[in-house]
């Protein structure tokens, strides 16, 4: 059976500062394009059967650099709306509202752009993603008769940890387990005996 990668898009100036930015169109910072760059020697190695992308500039752009071909925007992998918390940092937030956790509390609705999503319609979309690309990954029904292969996506922090608690079987919530991935790095989600495992986070460009 393949394996998933899952990439986040390099710095943003938001990332940088701590906003959420969920569906604002911020693009990469220098540095995030040095990243994403960097990104290109540890894929180089894998042939991937597809690679999808959030369809956010900042996670295009990053496809792009990291040497990613025939990359098809998938809506399903934008970030968490963050609703009326959209813009702000975790300290604005709880100033507002002590002790606020996201994992536990979610957002506010915001407005007409920013109508704010439940963890719950964040996991379903992730779960609608994963439900497309098991198929490829161990080539059951991947549309071209081709053997099961390595599949690519490039998305966002949030929704690549819901993404990978999902691929474990639980809940999404677990997600606040899993550290946050930083900006221009990549996790592996794979199997062991049959059974998913992440065989890795976090991790940067080769040296």
């Amino acid at each position: 059976m393949g394996e998933l990668v899952v990439i986040r898009h390099g710095q943003t100036e938001w990332s940088l500062s701590g906003q959420h930015a969920g569906r604002t169109d911020v693009g990469l910072t220098a540095a995030g394009e040095a990243a994403a760059r960097g990104l290109a020697g540890r894929l180089a190695g894998r042939r991937f059967r597809a690679v999808f992308s959030s369809p956010l500039g900042r996670a295009m752009r990053t496809a792009e650099l990291a040497g990613l071909v025939g990359v098809e925007a998938d809506p399903d992998l934008l970030e968490w709306d963050y609703g009326g918390y959209e813009g702000l940092t975790a300290e604005q937030i709880r100033a507002a509202r002590p002790g606020w956790e996201l994992w536990r509390d979610g957002v506010v609705p915001g407005d007409a752009e920013h109508p704010g999503e439940t963890l719950a319609q964040v996991a379903a979309r992730t779960d609608a993603v994963l439900g497309r690309i098991r198929p490829l990954l161990d080539g059951g029904d991947g549309g071209d008769g081709g053997d099961g292969g390595d599949v690519a996506v490039v998305a966002h922090g949030h929704l690549a940890r819901v993404l990978a608690v999902r691929w474990l079987g639980l809940d999404a919530a677990d997600s606040r387990l899993l550290g946050h991935p930083h900006p221009g790095t990549l996790g592996v989600l794979a199997t062991e005996d049959g059974l998913p495992c992440i065989s890795a986070w976090n991790a940067r460009e080769t040296a």
